[in-house]
This record gives structure tokens, sequence and C-alpha cells, in this order.
């Protein structure tokens, strides 16, 4: 059975066009509470959200649905999505579910759930869902609804978890840290967790109105937090994005570093405090750098498809820790069962502090390779896949590069493009294999 509703990572969408209305998510939220009613006899489901204007509206029709169906919820307010798989596996609930739709700008939302153990739910789950949403609801009788109560120190609860994953040796006394919560889910908790742990905080992007958030800060727009390092003259910038699951790191220079480098970085990291660390994985986009350089080091380095659901399942394949993406999704599975944009933080900053190092000295083992990407545009029913000239030139341009580049040819997942991809340690190789590739589909 193929879903309807739910993608990648929840169901998502504009809010006011279905699925994202206030009857599809009562409905929605009633189905989820049959399957768990089907499990468990007094299922408990803790909501958290971003500060979007919509999450009051999904909220109460979440709300209504789960207490139809017979199932108690706790409210946790605005919270991180970490914070809710966080909480779900504290509170011994029987499920997490988020309100956000994470870097996407406010007309955006989405559902998201994550299971007892706070970890993403299988495929099979959202399939049981998606089939009891065909059938007619079943409400049950007054003596038998659900009720609902507010945690009203889930915050404080989860800033806590944040501090613990740092190590309890050092502090971060005497640095300066621009902290860019995207006036987003974590704008409370962000700056309390640096300034707890002993930092000098500057906040920015924690004024969120319900319209503002993502838009022109927070991660996935980093070049306002590079403006308030130099002006701050900050020693580190931390930019979350909307529900707090990825970050941006800026150091002292205003240089930007990428997820890639985050993750080589926690990873050598572990290697100089005598951990064992067997394998990484990253995507299908990570820079070949970075698997060179680990490789170097002795640390075996999968891919996975591009998106951390992804990356989550290769490290439960390999039973390995640590994987991430460029865009700042990090994953330490022995911090946290989820991406955390603090939890990576305090990782990364932990690795400075106790070295005594700058980033760029702790990154010096790895220098990025030039990156070329060419999207070309496809005519209706184009089939790529089977143009003999494109795989001649890659094949071609592959020879070329050997061993100090690589090609990657793939679809966009939401628009009639392929995307070209060439790596190389010469930048202008890159861009002649690239043009070429990109030429044959023109």
């Amino acid at each position: 059975m193929t879903r309807q509703y739910f993608g990648t990572d929840g169901i998502r969408g504009t809010v006011g066009q279905r699925p994202i209305t206030p009857d599809f998510i009562l409905h929605l939220a009633h189905a989820v509470g049959r399957v768990l009613k089907a499990q468990e006899t007094h299922p408990v489901v803790l909501i958290g959200k971003d500060t979007r204007i919509s999450g009051y509206m999904l909220e109460s029709a979440l709300e209504s649905g789960f207490n139809s169906a017979g199932v108690d919820v706790v409210l946790l307010g605005p919270v991180p999505t970490p914070a809710v798989a966080y909480l779900t596996r504290a509170q011994r609930a029987s499920l997490g579910v988020v309100i956000s739709a994470s870097h996407n700008p406010f007309a955006d939302n989405g559902i998201k759930f994550f299971s007892a153990q706070g970890k993403k739910l299988s495929d099979e789950w959202e399939q049981q869902v998606e089939a009891t949403l065909l059938q007619d609801p079943v409400w049950v009788d007054s003596a038998a609804l659900g009720k609902t109560r507010r945690l009203n120190d889930a915050a404080g609860r989860y800033i806590e978890f944040c501090k613990s994953t740092f190590s309890n040796d050092l502090t971060l006394k005497g640095l300066k840290i621009v902290v860019d919560a995207a006036h987003g889910a974590a704008y409370q908790i962000a700056p309390k967790v640096f300034h707890e742990l002993g930092a000098e905080v500057v906040a920015m992007g924690c004024s969120p109105d319900g319209l503002n958030i993502n838009k022109g800060v927070g991660a996935t727009h980093p070049e306002a937090l590079v403006q308030m390092v130099k002006e701050h003259r900050a020693d580190y910038g931390i930019a979350l994005d909307g529900d707090a699951d990825r970050l941006q790191f800026v150091d002292a220079s205003g240089r930007l570093f990428n997820g890639d480098e985050l993750l080589y970085l926690m990873v050598t990291d572990r290697l100089a405090r005598d951990e064992a660390v067997p394998g990484a994985v990253g995507t299908l986009m990570t820079n070949l750098a970075v698997e060179v350089a680990l490789k170097q080091r002795g640390v075996q380095f999968e891919r996975a498809k591009v998106g951390d659901r992804y990356v989550l399942e290769v490290l439960h394949d390999k039973g390995w820790l640590l994987g991430g993406e460029g865009s700042g999704h990090l994953l330490a599975l022995d911090k946290h069962t989820t991406g955390d944009g603090l939890v990576s933080a305090l990782q990364v900053l932990q690795a400075c502090v106790s070295s005594g190092k700058s980033m760029t000295q702790l990154l010096e083992g790895v220098a990025l390779f030039p990156q070329v990407l060419i999207n070309v545009r496809l005519a209706p029913g184009f089939d790529w896949q089977s143009h003999a000239s494109l795989w001649a030139a890659t094949r071609a341009c592959e020879a070329d590069l050997g061993d100090s580049g690589r090609v990657l040819i793939r679809a966009s997942g939401t628009e009639p493009l392929v995307r070209v991809m060439v790596e190389a340690r010469d930048a202008e190789l890159a861009k002649v294999c690239a043009e070429r590739i990109a030429a044959t589909l023109a």
C-alpha cells in the first residue's frame, strides 16, 4: 500500500489546503488514536509545536481527535522537535506529536510523530494510520473520552537534558556566543542552554510573532548570523532552523561551517578521546573530502539517500552512532534518538573547549572539494535515465576525475529537474565536467 499523506518526514503542506486543514487533522488524530487503542488500554500522547500562528488551530484539532478516540493528551507548548522525542521517552508516553514545518515559511505547517522510544515510526505504522483514515470514525462514549493536561515545565526539562549531553568537566565560561533561534521553537530554550553552561549569550531570532519563523534568520539564512558574530565580536555563532533539529555554525572570523565539516569534527573529537568510531554515515551529497579524510583516520564511511531519515536507517543497520547531512542535520545516537540542533552544537563546542583549538585548527585534516551543481530542466516525459549520451559523458568524466573526484546525477524530488553534481580537487575540472554532462540533456 502506497502512502497518500505521509512523506519522508510526516505530513506537510500549506495551511488551509488539504491535508493541513483542521477537519483533516482532527480525523488524522482520531485515526492515530484508534491505532494506539488497539495496542494499549490507556494511551497517552504528547503534543509539541513551533511558533507558527497556525499551531494553535492544529493543536486544538489534534487534541479533539485524540480525546474523541479515548486518548489522553499532554500539551508541551512551543518546544523543539527533538524535545518532543526526548520527553515522549522520559514521560513514558505512547506517542509524541510535533506540529511544525521545520525550515518552511510560516504559511506551511505539518505533523510528525515519534514512537514511545523517541524514534521515527515505520512505514508500516504510517500505512496502518492511512488505512484507518479510510474507515468511518468510531467516537467513544462520554465516560471513555480522553483528557488533556499541560506539562508546564516541558522547556525546563529539555534544557536540563541538553546540558546533560555536555561534559560535566567543561564549561563555556569566557565564550561569547550568538544564538539564532529563527523565531522558532527554541526561542525560549536555546539561549538558556548556553547561558546556563557559562557562556555570554547574544540572542537573535528569539522574538516570534507567529508570522516571522525562519524569515531572514536561522539556519536557512546564516548570513544574518555571520553579521551578528562580527558585530558583537563573538567567539561563535549558532543558528537553528524553525524546529531546531539542525544547525549552522560560525566562528569568530565569520566563517560558516557546514554539516559535513561538523560531522568530521564530531568524529575526530571522539577519536581524540580514545572512543571507538567504527564508521559514520553521510548522504549522496556529502563532500568527498570528508569521506577521504575519515578513511585516512580508519573510520568507515557510508552514504545514504538525501534526508536525515535515511541517514538514521543506515546508522541503525550498521550499529553506528554518528551521521549527518551538509544542511546541518546531525545525529549522535549515544546522546539522542534523533537529530538535535542544540545537542549537536554542544558536541562541537565540547570538541573546541576540550582541545583548546579553534574549529579551523580542528578541521586541518579536511579541505572540502569544490562542488559544481547544474540543474537541468526537462521536457515533460523525458526519459533521462535511458539517455545514452548522458551516461557516455558521465563515464568519460569519471575517467578524467579518477580518485580525485566524483559525479552524482539525480532527479529532483519536487521539480522536473535533473541535478548534475561534479566534485573534484580541481575546481576548473569539476566545472568543465559538469557542463559537459549537462549539455547532453540540453
